[in-house]
């Protein structure tokens, strides 16, 4: 029977013991709880990151096509300029060339 009971001595080291791993648990599950803030800033910036890079997305996709027409639009310009060269170059050499024939 004397071996059922802990002496008060074995209970205090017990306890102390109890304590020590109550601190060193205490002391992980703070450190995991700033870990998991941190994962929860990082997941936040990261969605918004993602958000505008959606929205740069767009509108690099409308300055896009906003160029494209501004590129276009000069090429149609530049091409109507030369048409209405080369038919006023067309028509001063057959202008020329009837002349000289005498109609």
């Amino acid at each position: 029977m004397e071996d059922e009971y802990l002496r008060r001595h074995e209970h205090e080291e017990f306890a102390k013991d109890v304590d020590r791993e109550h601190k060193r648990q205490n002391k992980r599950i703070a450190a995991l709880e700033v870990t998991v803030r941190q994962i929860n800033d990082l997941t936040l910036s990261v969605q918004k990151l993602a958000i505008n890079m959606e929205h740069m997305l767009v509108n690099q996709t409308e300055q896009s096509k906003r160029l494209e027409e501004l590129e276009n639009r000069d090429g149609e310009k530049w091409r109507s300029v030369s048409m209405y060269v080369l038919t006023a170059l067309i028509g001063a050499v057959l202008g020329f060339a009837l002349k000289q024939v005498g109609i």
